[in-house]
C-alpha cells in the first residue's frame, strides 16, 4: 500500500468518525438543528425504516429538519459506529467524488445499519454529507437466522421432520398470517425471510411445479445480468454456476429452495377471491386447487408477489381479430420449433419481442420483428449493459453491496445512469449505427438514463442484445415499424401503401397491463382505486406502493428483478412482523413525515453538475 492510499484511507476514516460522532450526539440530545447543520444545503436522505418505518427519501436541509424533527424523539437512535467490514473509502459516484462508509447503529426496537458519503474536507475544516442512508436490518430480540432453534421431535416413536412438515404446509387446523400470491423470487424471497421471522407464511400459485414461472418461458432463456447479482436470500448460488444462469437451472434451484428454506408452498392453487373484514383484522380469501376444490384462508396479510407482468397487455389492432392464422401473447410463448418455415410477426421490440424473434428465427422462421416505438439499446456482458451493476465486483460482499446499492437517492441514480448510458452508447456505437440503418428507432429514455431507468419507470422499452440486433442489422431477422400497418385480414397484413404480406402466426410482445389492474381484477374497484398505481416512482424518488405499507390495510406488494427481491423482501417482511408485534399499524400512516417533492420537482432535481 502506498503513502498516498494510506494517508487517504485515515483522512477518510478520521473524518467519517467526527461525523458520524456528531451525528450521534445531536440525535442523543435531540438537537435536530445541529443534526440537520451536518448536511451540505442539498444533501439527501433515504430512511429504510429506521426512523420512520417506511421509505422515504428526503430532499435538501429543511426536508431533513423536518423529518428528523418528527421521526427522532421515537425512533430512538444511537451508537452510531463505523463498520469495519467495509472501511471509509474515496469513491466517484455520479461524477461525484465523496468518503463513502458505512456504520452501524441501534434503535429502539433493533439493529441499523447506514451509509454516509461526505464531502471532502473543506478549507474551512466543515464536515457535511452529500448523502446518508439510515436502515433498520433486524430485531434486537431476534438477532440472524433462527434456524438455529429446534423445531422438530427428535422423540422416537414421534413425528419426524416430515411429518411435521406435512402437517404446516396443510393449515388443516390453522391458519396462515401471510398469504403470499406468487412463487417466483418475489414470493419466495418474502417468504423466506418472514419464515425467518417466525410469521406463519402460506405461498400459493397456480402453477403444477415450483419454479415452472421460469421452467415454461421460452426454450432459449437465460438471465441477461451475471450471477454474482442475483442470489436469493440465504442461499447464494453455488460458485459454478454459470455467468448468465438458464431458466430450467434457476428453476430447479426454486424447488431447492423452498424445501431447504421450509417454505409453504401450495402448488396448482388459483386465487378465487378476496375481501378485507375490518371487523375482523384479516382477510377472508377463497382458493382453487387443480382438483376443483376450494379452501377459505384468513391471513392478516396478503402479500402481491405476481411480479411486474400481470395481466398481458393485448392491444387492439385493427382487422385481427379476423386473422386465422395463430396468435399468442408472449408470455404463452415457450418453443419456436412449430414454427419452422413459416411468416412470423412480432408485434413489440422490448426484450421479450426480441428473445422471441430471435429463438423462431434460429428455429427456422421467417421473422418480422414489429417495432411499436423507439426502443433503449444495450449489450450484454460485465463491461457493457452489466455496468449498471459493477458495484458488485468492487469488492464487499453481497450484503453489503444491497445496502451500497439502495442508499444512492433518486437523483444520484438519475446522474449515474445517465453517465453509464453515455458509455454505453459510445461502447455500442456501431451497433446503433447499423440499426439505425435498417430504420430501427433508438433512444436513450426520455432523461438519457437509459435501459434501467424505462425498467424503474414502466418496466420495459428496451432490449439488452444478446444477438438479435445483429440479426436485424444483417437483415436476417426483418424489420418492420407499427405505423406501416393499416390492418390485418385473414391471411395477413395490410400496409397503408396497399401492399399485402403474408403472416402464418402473430406473437404479441405488447407487455403487461399495470400492476393496479390485477388488483382490480383479484380484489375489486374500490382496493384498487384505494391502494392507486404501482410500480413507477413516486414524488420522493421511492416506487409506489412497493415494500411498504399501502392504503389497503393488511396489503403489501413485492416484485422486480431477482436483487430487487433479495434485497427489499427484508424489509418488507421486517413490517409485516413490526405488525404482528403491534409495533405499527396495517396501513400507511399519512402523519409519517414525507418529502414535500412534486413529481415535476423530481424529474428536475439536479446535482449541481451538467447532463450528458
Amino acid at each position: 500500500m502506498t503513502l498516498m492510499t494510506r494517508d487517504k484511507s485515515t483522512v477518510a476514516r478520521e473524518c467519517t468518525e467526527r461525523w458520524l460522532a456528531a451525528l450521534d450526539t445531536a440525535l442523543q440530545r435531540c438537537d435536530i438543528d445541529t443534526a440537520a447543520a451536518l448536511f451540505v444545503a442539498d444533501g439527501y436522505w433515504r430512511d429504510v425504516l429506521a426512523f420512520t418505518w417506511g421509505l422515504h427519501t428526503y430532499y435538501g436541509v429543511d426536508q431533513i429538519r423536518s423529518a428528523m424533527r418528527l421521526s427522532a424523539p421515537n425512533a430512538g437512535i444511537f451508537g452510531l459506529r463505523l463498520d469495519e467490514a467495509v472501511a471509509p473509502r474515496y469513491v466517484m459516484r455520479a461524477g461525484v467524488t465523496a468518503i463513502e462508509s458505512v456504520f452501524t447503529f441501534e434503535t429502539a426496537v433493533g439493529h441499523g445499519r447506514g451509509v454516509v458519503r461526505l464531502h471532502p474536507p473543506s478549507d474551512d475544516g466543515q464536515q457535511r454529507a452529500w448523502t446518508l442512508l439510515t436502515s433498520l436490518q433486524e430485531f434486537r430480540e431476534q438477532r440472524g437466522i433462527a434456524a438455529g432453534v429446534e423445531h422438530h421431535s427428535t422423540r422416537f416413536g414421534g413425528p419426524n421432520w416430515m411429518d411435521q412438515r406435512q402437517e404446516k404446509v396443510r393449515f388443516a387446523d390453522t391458519e396462515p398470517a401471510v398469504l403470499v400470491l406468487g412463487g417466483g423470487q418475489a414470493g419466495l424471497a418474502v417468504a423466506a425471510r418472514l419464515g425467518q421471522l417466525d410469521v406463519e407464511t402460506l405461498v400459493i400459485d397456480r402453477e403444477e411445479r415450483i419454479g415452472d414461472n421460469w421452467r415454461h418461458r421460452y426454450h432459449s432463456l437465460v438471465l441477461h445480468n451475471e450471477v454474482w447479482v442475483n442470489h436469493l436470500p440465504f442461499m447464494p448460488f453455488p460458485a459454478t454456476w454459470p455467468t448468465y444462469v438458464p431458466k430450467d437451472k434457476l428453476a430447479g434451484w426454486f424447488e431447492a429452495y423452498v424445501d431447504s428454506m421450509e417454505i409453504n408452498f401450495w402448488t396448482g392453487t388459483e386465487f378465487v377471491d378476496g375481501r378485507y373484514e375490518p371487523e375482523h383484522e384479516r382477510w377472508r380469501v377463497t382458493t382453487r386447487r387443480a382438483d376443483g376444490s376450494e379452501r377459505t384462508v384468513r391471513p392478516r396479510h396478503i402479500v402481491m408477489a405476481t411480479g411486474v407482468s400481470g395481466i398481458p397487455n393485448l392491444p387492439t389492432i385493427p382487422g385481427l381479430e379476423h386473422f386465422s392464422g395463430a396468435i399468442l401473447h408472449s408470455s404463452e410463448f415457450a418453443d419456436g420449433s412449430t414454427f419452422a418455415g413459416r411468416e412470423v410477426f412480432v408485434i413489440g421490440s422490448g426484450n421479450s419481442g426480441h428473445d422471441v424473434a430471435q429463438e423462431m428465427y434460429a428455429r427456422g422462421a421467417r421473422v418480422t420483428l414489429v417495432q411499436r416505438s423507439a426502443t433503449s439499446i444495450a449489450s450484454v456482458g460485465p463491461d457493457a449493459a452489466g455496468r449498471v451493476y459493477s458495484l458488485y465486483s468492487e469488492g464487499p460482499s453481497t450484503e453489503d453491496c444491497d445496502l451500497l446499492n439502495i442508499s444512492i437517492p433518486y437523483p444520484v441514480l438519475r446522474r449515474s445512469y445517465q453517465l453509464i448510458t453515455h458509455d454505453l452508447s459510445e461502447l455500442d456505437k456501431d451497433l446503433i449505427e447499423g440499426l439505425e440503418s435498417v430504420g430501427f428507432r433508438v433512444d436513450y429514455g426520455e432523461d438519457a438514463t437509459g435501459f434501467q431507468m424505462k425498467y424503474l419507470r414502466r418496466g420495459g422499452g428496451y432490449y439488452l442484445n444478446v444477438g438479435c440486433s445483429d440479426l436485424i442489422v444483417e437483415k436476417k431477422i426483418q424489420l418492420r415499424q407499427f405505423s406501416e400497418v393499416s390492418h390485418f385480414n385473414a391471411t395477413g397484413v395490410v400496409l397503408k401503401d396497399g401492399r399485402h404480406v403474408p403472416v402464418d402466426a402473430v406473437v404479441l410482445a405488447t407487455g403487461y397491463q399495470p400492476q393496479q389492474e390485477l388488483v382490480r381484477k383479484l380484489l375489486g374497484d374500490h382496493v384498487a382505486d384505494r391502494v392507486g398505481p404501482v410500480w413507477g416512482f413516486d414524488g420522493e424518488g421511492e416506487l409506489r406502493n412497493m415494500w411498504k405499507r399501502t392504503a389497503q390495510e393488511g396489503l403489501w406488494f413485492t416484485a422486480g428483478s431477482l436483487a430487487q427481491c433479495r434485497i427489499f423482501s427484508k424489509f418488507l417482511a421486517l413490517q409485516i412482523k413490526a405488525c404482528e408485534e403491534g409495533l405499527i399499524a396495517r396501513s400507511a400512516d399519512e402523519s409519517t413525515p414525507r418529502g414535500a417533492l412534486r413529481s415535476q420537482d423530481l424529474e428536475d432535481a439536479k446535482l449541481g453538475i451538467g447532463a450528458v
